[in-house]
């Protein structure tokens, strides 16, 4: 890294990225708690792989600002497996997790996020602001007024304090002020430490305990793969939504083996596996934080906060830490998505939509996503199968038609494209001219075939020209009624052709 990159991504945002971590760091807190707790593990489990992975991630990750640690997503796929094997095998996937998640930053997966369409990509990000808003419930219900109070009172300070300073990130004056408060006026609220045992020492190096044998293998490889993929993909699009917030590139692939590294790290100090957080990278880039150093201090005050400032974080409000996560979810949430329905295509919208309830009803990430890129893949296929045109030109003595293909064919153009050809016409030649079309599967070869051997059985010459390179060599592969003039062919026989026949258009 030169020097100027080094002074780019590390030191040229110093005082708001170690604000902004100070923030982030403290709302990880409850978060890699929460997270311990679904996954059936010690709480400690989450906050040492926090602590670790976002450290990791600072020097090692692909998108200076971004915000990787322990997170829901990942803590969801891991229950059955510390309920049915125990702690020692979670180690062990995620120590799997974090090599099969370099392999795919070698093979450059990072690439592929160019396959999702936007689309998904909206979808997903309001499915997590939504799932974000709704995990704040709990906290909410049943619980005494001065909650409520607590809650309202940090919006407050949350949203109004930027109108007057931006010295200081909201959110952190937000959780000091109403930490302060609750321990002055010795309000009886839920804290943080209610949701479980902070560790007192510095996590220790040591391997899983588990046996080396293929059976292990067996074990931990569903999940890790599972793991991997699920991480990756989360990461990708925590990546590509701070790109937009903050109008920057990202680099994909050395994200993924930042991620792949960290969780190998995080497997040998009793950590979970990990991935790139959305919401905590939104509080991070609405709190100020721009560069490495940001996700550098939210891990060291992370870790700071549960062994010196235990004391005091104990004390912390959930109320205020319920309140900064609301602010997360309205930020992440994209409201334009909503307000531009009218102008963006039906397709786009319904795969937007399809995306956000999947995965918020399934609370299942991968799953939304590739639902969506499915729907995006079906609506894309039909309008480009919509998009073949024929055109027919008929000989001055009536003997000879000419059929001028342009556009894609492939499975779900075929039908349409038979459709526009005559059998039935008293003609002695027919010329199909694919100088302008591609075939790309072997359902266009095959209706090729279909044409030739109708208009044969008809006692009707056909030839086939014009086929480019590809669709040449396809066609040579698979076709079962070959002819000899398939290669972009005699360009004197199509010149002659255009200039003896006029033409008139179809579809």
């Amino acid at each position: 890294m030169n020097s100027r990159r080094l002074r780019q991504e590390w030191f040229s945002n110093v005082r708001a990225d170690l604000l902004a971590g100070a923030v982030v760091g403290l709302a990880l807190i409850p978060e890699a708690i929460a997270f311990s707790i679904i996954a059936g593990v010690d709480p400690k489990v989450g906050l040492y792989a926090s602590f670790i992975i976002a450290i990791m991630t600072a020097f090692l990750g692909g998108r200076p600002g971004s915000i990787s640690a322990a997170t829901g997503a990942m803590a969801l796929l891991m229950i059955d497996l510390v309920k049915d094997h125990g702690l020692p095998y979670l180690f062990a996937a995620t120590l799997l997790t974090g090599i099969l998640q370099v392999v795919f930053g070698f093979l450059k997966l990072g690439r592929q996020m160019k396959y999702v369409p936007r689309a998904v990509t909206i979808g997903y990000i309001n499915a997590l602001a939504v799932l974000i808003f709704l995990a704040q419930l709990p906290q909410l219900t049943n619980v005494p007024v001065a909650v409520y109070v607590l809650t309202g009172l940090s919006l407050a300070i949350i949203y109004i304090l930027p109108r007057f300073t931006k010295a200081v990130p909201s959110p952190l004056v937000a959780l000091a002020v109403m930490t302060i408060a609750a321990i002055a006026l010795k309000l009886e609220v839920p804290r943080v430490g209610d949701m479980g045992e902070l560790p007192t020492a510095l996590p220790f190096f040591a391997l899983p305990q588990v046996p080396l044998t293929l059976e292990t293998l067996q074990i931990i490889l569903p999940y890790s793969l599972t793991l991997a993929i699920v991480g990756l993909l989360a990461s990708f699009l925590t990546a590509s939504l701070v790109d937009e917030l903050t109008d920057t590139p990202s680099d994909k692939n050395q994200e993924a083996k930042g991620q792949g590294i960290a969780n190998i790290v995080t497997s040998f100090f009793g950590g979970m596996a990990g991935c790139g957080m959305i919401g905590q990278s939104v509080i991070n880039v609405q709190s100020g934080g721009r560069g490495r150093l940001s996700t550098l201090a939210s891990g060291v005050f992370l870790l700071f906060a549960i062994l010196v400032l235990q004391d005091w974080v104990k004390q912390m409000p959930m109320a205020t830490l319920v309140a900064v996560m609301i602010m997360v979810s309205i930020g992440t949430f994209r409201w334009s998505s909503f307000k531009n329905i009218p102008r963006i295509p039906r397709s786009e919208t319904a795969v937007m939509l399809t995306t956000m309830l999947v995965t918020i009803f399934t609370k299942n990430f991968a799953l939304g996503v590739v639902t969506g890129i499915v729907m995006s893949t079906v609506f894309f296929s039909r309008k480009i199968a919509d998009l073949v045109f024929v055109d027919k030109v008929l000989s001055t003595d009536g003997t000879h038609r000419i059929y001028k293909v342009a556009g894609q064919i492939f499975f779900l153009s075929k039908e349409d494209f038979l459709a526009s050809f005559d059998f039935n016409e008293l003609v002695d030649r027919v010329t199909v001219d694919l100088t302008h079309a591609h075939l790309w599967d072997q359902g266009s070869v095959e209706m090729l075939d279909k044409i030739v051997v109708k208009f044969r059985r008809n006692g009707t010459e056909v030839e086939l020209i014009g086929l480019n390179q590809a669709s040449a060599t396809l066609y040579d592969k698979l076709a079962t009624y070959k002819q000899p003039d398939l290669s972009p062919k005699s360009d004197q026989l199509k010149e002659q052709n255009e200039a003896e026949y006029p033409s008139h258009h179809s579809q």
